[in-house]
């Protein structure tokens, strides 16, 4: 690929809160098809999309989401970039708990619902 530009994003979990650790579910058959729809939709010009994220406890100062663009120019890299982590946020099917003296308490406050999941 004749690419110019890659951009990442890493997300690292916040001491805030008296949280010791994010922990983290996934619905992992609605999270492909998510990421599926969106390689489809950057799917021209040579651009390669990529991201992981972590499943179960990650503790503060570590790193739970990355997220990458590969493409031949910059500022459409950034533009898809910040479109991607944003939607992710808004879409994906990922359940976020606050672990506080060891025990998982669901974000409410901090979560987004989302559309056909029954939350």
């Amino acid at each position: 690929k004749n690419c110019g530009a890659l951009l990442t994003f890493c997300g690292i979990v916040r001491e805030e809160g008296g949280i010791e650790a994010l922990s983290f579910d996934i619905y992992e058959p609605l999270l492909k098809k998510w990421f599926d729809e969106w390689q489809k939709r950057v799917d021209f010009d040579g651009i390669s999309l990529l991201f992981a994220h972590s499943i179960g406890d990650v503790a503060v100062h570590e790193s739970s989401y990355f997220a990458g663009i590969l493409s031949k120019q910059r500022k459409l890299g950034l533009k898809l970039l910040n479109e991607f982590v944003e939607d992710f946020k808004a879409s994906a099917p990922i359940w976020k708990y606050d672990v506080i003296n060891k025990e998982r308490i669901y974000a409410k406050e901090r979560s987004t619902k989302l559309c056909g999941a029954g939350l």
